[in-house]
């Protein structure tokens, strides 16, 4: 049963399926700079494959991961310190995907939430990627051995399926091989909330472009946006409790505590009796400090095509250096044979 024991590891990933926001950035990205400069080493993946489990325009699909990884960059996230790549550039994904997709079981597959909400009422004219996702994403992360994951909510039950088939793993096959990865889900805004609508999450496909902020919106738009985003008349009450029926000026507390690196009782506590014409323009004031300098570097670094394609080359290398051993250890535990490597 003895194997290696697992050096901490952080893999992560967004889907580049066009346009980051403010719920991608404090959600994710901006945890993945913090974990970056705990000095644990870190990969953060563009998951390409994930993408086109749903149909992608070829041309757009590339120019959204391009966009996606001189988001990452722009937010923080050093190529040279952390892995930087697109999933598709090593194969070894894939590989660890099918084998997974031989010890996951359709039971599982069949209860995960998001399928059911992707695929809708017409199932059987789903993707067969779309349902085999969870596997896929396992395959991401117990390909490195990653120890912790930076997840959101809504991929807490995938991360609980990568354990499931790491354990059902190391059981058929009497080993200890792959770790139980862990969740990291903290902060206050780990699910930012649309600005028109306080129930529903903060989406890049949300018809209303008044309803997110993008990372590529400029100071004008960012204060625009939260100045006109929907609110009630009620001033900010002096405890949490007091916005469990205020979903809308949750989200607005929350997203000031997340930028402002707070708990949302301290912003209660600093404006609690104050109404939203008091409120706004401080959070509006906060975001463009905070989110200006991201979308005019993102910007910047999106015109070199070239020099981005590099760095996702170069990650890709170090990734797959990385995946190899694992991959191959995987095929001999298996009992397939691999007689060079990939």
């Amino acid at each position: 049963m003895s194997e290696a024991r697992h050096t901490p590891r952080v893999f992560s990933g967004i889907q580049p399926s066009g346009g980051l926001t403010l719920g991608n950035y404090l959600g994710a990205i901006r945890r993945f700079v913090e974990m970056q400069e705990q000095g644990i080493e870190t990969l953060y993946c563009m998951v390409d494959m994930h993408a086109i489990t749903t149909w992608q325009e070829p041309a757009r699909l590339r120019q959204a991961t391009r966009e996606l990884a001189a988001g990452f960059m722009a937010a923080g996230l050093d190529p040279s310190r952390s892995i930087l790549f697109n999933q598709s550039q090593v194969p070894a994904h894939a590989e660890m995907a099918w084998i997974f997709n031989c010890v996951a079981r359709m039971g599982w597959l069949g209860r995960m939430t998001q399928f059911k909400e992707k695929a809708g009422k017409d199932r059987e004219a789903a993707s067969v990627g779309l349902f085999a996702y969870p596997t896929l994403m396992a395959a991401d992360i117990l390909v490195y051995h990653a120890t912790h994951v930076p997840v959101g909510e809504d991929q807490k039950q995938h991360l609980e399926l990568t354990r499931d088939i790491a354990a059902k793993f190391n059981h058929d096959y009497e080993v200890d091989f792959f770790p139980l990865t862990e969740p990291v889900i903290e902060g206050a805004a780990t699910r930012v909330m649309s600005l028109r609508d306080g129930t529903r999450k903060m989406s890049k496909s949300d018809p209303s472009d008044m309803s997110r902020i993008n990372l590529t919106d400029d100071s004008d738009a960012i204060a625009a946006k939260i100045r006109k985003a929907r609110t009630d008349a009620e001033p900010l009450p002096e405890a949490m409790g007091g916005l469990d029926a205020r979903p809308e000026a949750r989200n607005l507390v929350n997203i000031y505590a997340a930028l402002a690196n707070t708990t949302p009782q301290a912003v209660l506590d600093e404006f609690a009796g104050q109404g939203f014409a008091v409120f706004k323009p401080r959070l509006a004031e906060l975001a463009v400090t905070e989110l200006a300098p991201i979308s005019a570097e993102m910007i910047r670094l999106a015109g070199d095509p070239g020099q981005i394609d590099a760095i996702l080359g170069q990650g890709a290398e170090r990734a797959a250096a990385l995946a190899e051993p694992i991959l191959a250890r995987t095929y001999e535990i298996v009992g397939l044979i691999r007689s060079r490597p990939r």
